[in-house]
């Protein structure tokens, strides 16, 4: 199985993603802003004026929300794991086992 099919492992602690993972996040963000922007000014050179006009303001503003999308630390906090389900187990009883209850 290729990396990027890989299942997501179970989520057992309410910890935030590594610093690692946030970084490669934000870069990944990054790069995908920055080629959207270099797409935009190829596609206006291709396209007639009224719309390379949009095209090239939308290139020169990509820059500055590529870099806040990068900037932008993932504050959201993880869901919270299932509660796990009750199990019954039989009660052990043993020769030195006294019965009882626990009071405060």
């Amino acid at each position: 199985m290729s990396p990027l099919h890989l299942p997501r492992p179970t989520l057992i602690t309410s910890a935030r993603p590594g610093r690692t993972l946030d970084t490669h996040d934000r870069q990944v963000r990054y790069l995908w802003t920055m080629a959207v922007r270099v797409a935009c000014f190829i596609a206006a050179t291709l396209t007639p004026l009224p719309w390379n006009l949009l095209l090239l303001l939308a290139a020169a503003v990509l820059p500055a929300i590529a870099v806040m999308l990068a900037n932008a630390i993932d504050q959201r906090q993880p869901p919270e794991p299932p509660a796990p389900e009750p199990v019954s187990r039989p009660e052990l009883a043993g020769p030195g086992t006294v019965k009882g209850t626990v009071e405060d």
